[in-house]
């Protein structure tokens, strides 16, 4: 079995089992661009992103290319359920935002502090903080937002 069938046969409940799926993949070459890569499939996005979320604050950031950055930033246009939408937030502070990314985030953010989800709401608010911190020219409009 690999890693996408491994997300495909995954319940959709447990992070246990999403857990040891990240314990036996984690340490192969490549595994970052493969998670990237499954983001683009709708029925893989909510353990692809919960796993790419887990890998970066395991401090693997590094392991993830220029390529595969552009790539999350492009899938975020794509996510169909929040709680995708809410390990990529969550994920925010643990990837860097370049200049060609800013508008793609920027966009993202804004459909998200109008979401219904009161947790993806919260978390576009750290993303807009966050973007401010890589991009400056964002703060005052961040500072508005959180008055």
């Amino acid at each position: 079995m690999n890693l996408q069938q491994e997300i495909a046969n995954w319940n959709g409940r447990s992070v246990d089992d999403l857990e040891e799926i990240y314990e036996r993949y984690v340490a192969e070459t490549g595994v970052g661009s493969e998670l990237v890569r499954l983001l683009k499939e709708p029925s893989l996005q909510r353990g692809a992103s919960w796993l790419l979320k887990r890998f970066l604050e395991e401090g693997q950031a590094g392991a993830i290319s220029s390529d595969d950055l552009k790539g999350v930033f492009e899938s975020l246009s794509g996510l169909e359920d929040w709680e995708s939408e809410l390990h990529l937030l969550q994920s925010l502070p643990c990837l860097t935002i370049g200049k060609r990314n800013a508008k793609r985030v920027e966009s993202f953010l804004r459909d998200c502090v109008v979401r219904e989800n009161k947790f993806v709401r919260a978390w576009a608010y750290n993303g807009f903080h966050e973007l401010a911190l890589q991009h400056p020219k964002y703060q005052a409009e961040v500072d508005q937002l959180l008055e």
